[in-house]
């Protein structure tokens, strides 16, 4: 007898729909699996033959072949174990088929015949909805994750044994329920404060236009004066994510198997931070069959770079087109997949290999071509696209022991949130949701300048020896300003601030 059951296996970080086709018929016994299975699936053979047995169910003594559709789709992963297991229990006719037709089976059978979690559940949901698929059937530790997705039943179970229940008699059980909205307020919690920053009033006025505007931002400056502490209170000032953001962010944790909370969408901004060690393909992603990388998962949050010199030149380049483009395209010879990388770029670097050029207190003992040699490891393309640098400078003694609070992160983050209002509100015919992201065509017709602004960016070009990508980014940081201030056309005082944050032009 022939059996059909829909299962789904991942593309990057998208689904496709899988048939999963399980023939018993005559000839020796065994179970054979055809259309590109990988080494774990063709494992499940073994797992689900004593997961059944041990479960109480027979496998029939016949030879038993499994058919996993579209032939030419690479399988991977253990999640085709319960379709595969409901598929030879719907042939040996001991469940029911007659929901097997439109709901989608996934999960990892242990040996017992208990169901374990699998990644990427939130992505295969969403692809179930949008194909017409009207159940789901998970891993209850994955039930509430795709649950969160509208349109479509989910039911989680315990153990295959409950599966087959559920087929036999599907008007017993009742699909779980689950409020998107509350899930996304429920899974917030609190970041760190900005109110903990003491001085540094340049770099917390960086941060503000960063948050605001979507901006990359390093920060130079010597061992201790606080550029890491600055950088990890980003996310406290950022606008909170909205739910198809939510939906974007825990999709892709999904995926990469980093979802800590099966139970919830991921309400915070990403804040990634990998060690300078980090390779070209853990940073942008990659492997034989490709996973999203750092880049991808700092996806609508933040990709921290401490020490920023310290990686390789290399890794670095590798950010460039991410950077421009908002996303990256992995090739293989298998396959081609897209990762959304729409992430602001923080960074903190010392000045110079021994970290106290400029210092006011310890004195640099570095020679002019060390410090020429340690500048010389970023590129100019790469530098150009970082629209704010800043250096931050020691504290002083009475701002290290004064005991005056300044503003917090709630207080600061209502200033941004009306900022990135006024963005939003600007470009509701389109897709853009921050100055950072507009084209030359925004710029011709949101950041005009007048004569006396238009002779001073002139001047910063020729002097400062500015690109015209890095007079673009210029600019969008000056309309950044000019919504922080409320203020609807460009004066010469923002673009003014928005040169001053080219330290490192100005250095070299």
């Amino acid at each position: 007898m022939l059996a059909r059951v829909w299962s789904a296996s991942l593309v990057g970080i998208d689904a496709v729909k899988v048939g999963v086709e399980v023939d018993v018929a005559g000839g020796l016994p065994g179970i054979v699996v055809v259309g590109l299975p990988d080494t774990a699936v063709q494992e499940s053979r073994e797992r689900v033959k004593a997961a059944l047995k041990n479960a109480g169910y027979t496998v029939p003594m016949r030879k038993i072949v499994i058919n996993l559709t579209p032939a030419d789709l690479r399988k991977e992963g253990p999640s085709f174990d319960l379709p595969i297991s409901v598929g030879i229990l719907a042939a040996s006719e001991q469940v029911s088929p007659a929901i097997l037709s439109d709901h989608l089976f996934l999960g990892e059978v242990s040996l017992d015949g208990s169901l374990r979690p699998i990644a990427g559940v939130l992505a295969i949901a969403a692809t179930a909805q949008q194909v017409g698929m009207k159940g789901l059937i998970v891993p209850a530790d994955n039930a509430r994750e795709a649950a969160v997705v509208q349109g479509i039943s989910v039911y989680g179970f315990q153990h295959i044994s409950e599966v087959a229940d559920f087929l036999n008699q599907p008007d017993r059980y009742q699909p779980l329920k689950l409020d998107g909205q509350a899930e996304l307020v429920r899974s917030r919690s609190q970041s760190l404060d900005l109110k903990d920053v003491k001085g540094q009033t340049q770099a917390r006025r960086a941060l503000e236009i960063a948050a605001a505007g979507g901006h990359n931002l390093i920060f130079v400056g010597p061992p201790g004066s606080g550029k890491t502490m600055l950088a990890r209170r980003l996310p406290g000032i950022l606008p909170p994510l909205t739910f198809g953001e939510a939906l974007e962010v825990t999709q892709i944790h999904s995926v990469a198997g980093l979802l800590k909370d099966r139970g919830s969408l991921m309400g915070e901004r990403p804040f990634r931070s990998p060690h300078h060690s980090a390779s070209g393909p853990s940073l942008v992603g990659g492997g034989s069959y490709p996973r999203p990388g750092e880049i991808s998962l700092a996806h609508r949050g933040i990709l921290f770079l401490d020490e920023l010199t310290e990686f390789k030149r290399d890794v670095l380049e590798f950010l460039r087109q991410p950077l421009e483009d908002g996303h990256v395209t992995i090739s293989r010879t298998r396959q081609s997949v897209s990762f959304p990388a729409k992430f602001t770029l923080v960074a903190s670097t010392n000045p110079c290999p021994c970290g106290y050029f400029g210092d006011t207190i310890q004195p640099c003992t570095c020679s002019p071509r060390h410090r020429e040699q340690y500048w010389a490891k970023l590129s100019g393309p790469l530098m150009d696209r970082i629209d704010l640098q800043v250096m931050v400078s020691r504290l002083k003694p009475e701002e290290i022991t004064q005991q005056t609070i300044g503003e917090d992160s709630v207080t600061v983050q209502a200033r941004v949130q009306a900022a990135r209002d006024r963005t939003l509100h600007r470009f509701k015919e389109e897709t853009l949701r921050s100055n950072a992201e507009m084209q030359s065509r925004h710029l011709r017709q949101w950041c005009q300048l007048d004569d006396t602004t238009r002779n001073l960016l002139e001047s910063a070009i020729r002097k400062l020896g500015l690109s015209a990508r890095a007079t673009d980014r210029i600019l969008k940081v000056s309309r950044t300003i000019a919504d922080l201030a409320n203020e609807e056309s460009l004066q010469t005082h923002h673009v003014a601030e928005a040169i001053q944050y080219r330290t490192i032009d100005r250095m070299q």
